[in-house]
């Protein structure tokens, strides 16, 4: 990353909420790693991966092979474009811009995707707690008209005001994307409890107070005091927060876990899916 990871400090809530760090994350082409479980991942758990796809090319359409996961769940968000994935649960589908599709990998799952330029696109990962991470994986795709709203905000996982998710996710955490015309304010209270923050700005800028553009990641201090954003510019940005993780990450190359045992067996599992799939001829 190109800012030295630290932990944030904390601050008198009756501050308000300030922004501890940022980054611009690392750009593999048109996609830019902004979190990884072995950086902020641990600063901001249980998000723990985040990346950014925002192309304008219009030539070719970029695939992302067959690869496992055990141990989290994935949010993928389409803010722009058209992709289409696939499972190995059997799961498959098409994504238009606003939809989002919900995986949660538990004990383990493969997947591959397309997608279809330009697009812009955020992917999260949410390390699941003890009970789910080594639970059956399943999906869920929601189209942009079934994800509910509150203000500016669309309540992609948890809820907010009488806005509530029907995704199926871990309780303590909440994850919104939110669009501000230049000027237009918004306070967002989380709940007691939650001490975990951060957004990442896909267009624009904002003042927190603080300043993050586009491009950027911000965390903020851990309370659960209100974050206050203001449109400098035309914005849309994602906003997680989260009571935190009480857990150790323990780290496979596709994997997030609990423990050291849960590790073991979320690999075995996914290297089980892998033997399956390539005796199908589904990938080599």
């Amino acid at each position: 990353m190109n800012t030295a990871f630290q932990s944030p400090p904390i601050h008198d809530v009756s501050a308000g909420r300030h922004v501890v760090f940022r980054t611009r994350g690392h750009a593999h082409g048109p996609i830019v790693r902004l979190v990884s479980p072995a950086d902020i991942g641990e600063m901001i758990k249980p998000f723990v991966f985040l990346d950014l796809l925002d192309t304008r090319d219009e030539i070719g359409q970029p695939g992302f092979g067959w690869h496992p996961h055990s141990g989290i769940a994935t949010l993928t968000l389409a803010m722009e474009g058209q992709g289409h994935y696939v499972e190995s649960t059997g799961h498959e589908g098409t994504m238009s811009a606003g939809d989002i599709e919900w995986m949660s990998a538990g004990r383990g799952v493969w997947h591959s995707g397309s997608v279809a330029p330009p697009i812009k696109a955020f992917q999260l990962w949410v390390a699941l707690p003890p009970e789910r991470e080594l639970a059956s994986a399943f999906s869920q795709h929601l189209p942009v008209s079934e994800i509910p709203l509150d203000g500016p905000a669309r309540v992609l996982l948890g809820s907010n005001g009488e806005a509530v998710s029907p995704i199926d996710a871990p309780p303590g955490l909440n994850y919104f994307v939110v669009e501000l015309k230049s000027g237009q304010r918004w306070t967002y209270q989380p709940p007691q409890g939650y001490r975990v923050g951060w957004i990442a700005v896909m267009d624009g800028s904002l003042s927190t107070p603080d300043p993050v553009n586009q491009g950027e990641l911000a965390v903020f201090d851990p309370s659960d005091a209100a974050i206050e954003f203001e449109a400098v510019t035309d914005a849309r940005f994602v906003l997680g927060t989260a009571i935190p993780h009480p857990h150790e990450l323990h780290l496979g190359n596709y994997s997030v876990h609990t423990s050291p045992a849960a590790l073991i067996e979320g690999e075995h599992e996914i290297a089980r899916i892998g033997r399956e799939l390539r005796a199908k001829g589904v990938m080599r």
